[in-house]
């Protein structure tokens, strides 16, 4: 029990260094990931149960979205919404990385293209997939964890996202309630019900997308509040 505690405690303290740290470290922290994973029999475990027939072709296909012909050259990652999809998905995608199917640089490139800057396009792409993986095994072993500044900076993280998750609720009843065009209140709930999903997964970057997006929705709209200054008030300290 002691050794697969100790596992979890490398596998976080691994991701906790991949969202702190430099892109050209990265390729070493990938492996400590998986090496963590495969000393931990409760990591063993989840993982096992999570990629269980996982088809993570289909996957690919389904989350890496390549460039449209005649557009960017700037492909995307949808994230997947299930946390369990997260689980396989990403840690299918780093055992494609550590073993060389896919080179790091190549690969944020193409799907985290920020700039043409790897640095940029790391910092997307461990905001957008290693922190809600790294989330979701934390919540699945909550007694296991850093201790000290790094888990000062997670309740932190974590009290914004409660706040901020139990302040769009009343933001959703408060649009619907508006004298607006149904067509203007069905986008604002669209915005909205995302921006509680992205909330849910932790997705910073996404958070920030949206509410940019309904910053100036709101706007558009003449629909300005205390109530959604005050989300987007709590958002700044993510």
């Amino acid at each position: 029990m002691q050794e697969s505690y100790l596992a979890t405690e490398k596998f976080l303290a691994a991701c906790d260094e991949m969202l702190t740290g430099k892109y050209v470290a990265a390729e070493g922290k990938i492996g400590e990931i998986l090496k963590a994973i495969a000393a931990g029999e409760q990591l063993k475990s989840l993982f096992a149960a999570v990629t269980e027939n996982y088809d993570f072709g289909a996957a690919k296909q389904q989350y890496l979205r390549a460039a449209e012909e005649g557009g960017s050259g700037k492909g995307f990652v949808c994230v997947p919404k299930e946390r369990s999809e997260i689980l396989a998905f990403v840690f299918c995608l780093l055992v494609e990385l550590d073993g060389g199917a896919m080179e790091l640089g190549d690969f944020l490139l193409k799907y985290f293209y920020e700039d043409g800057s790897y640095t940029a396009s790391y910092e997307q792409f461990v905001t957008r997939l290693i922190r809600p993986f790294r989330d979701i095994v934390y919540d699945c072993f909550p007694n296991v964890g850093l201790r000290g500044e790094a888990a000062r900076l997670r309740q932190k993280e974590e009290s914004v996202l409660e706040s901020l998750s139990s302040a769009i609720p009343a933001e959703r009843q408060r649009i619907a309630a508006l004298e607006l065009r149904e067509e203007d209140k069905v986008a604002g709930d669209l915005i909205l019900s995302e921006l509680i999903a992205a909330t849910g997964r932790g997705d910073r970057s996404e958070i920030r997308a949206l509410l940019c997006g309904y910053f100036y929705f709101l706007k558009g709209v003449g629909a300005e509040s205390g109530e959604s200054d005050g989300i987007f008030a709590i958002a700044e300290e993510l």
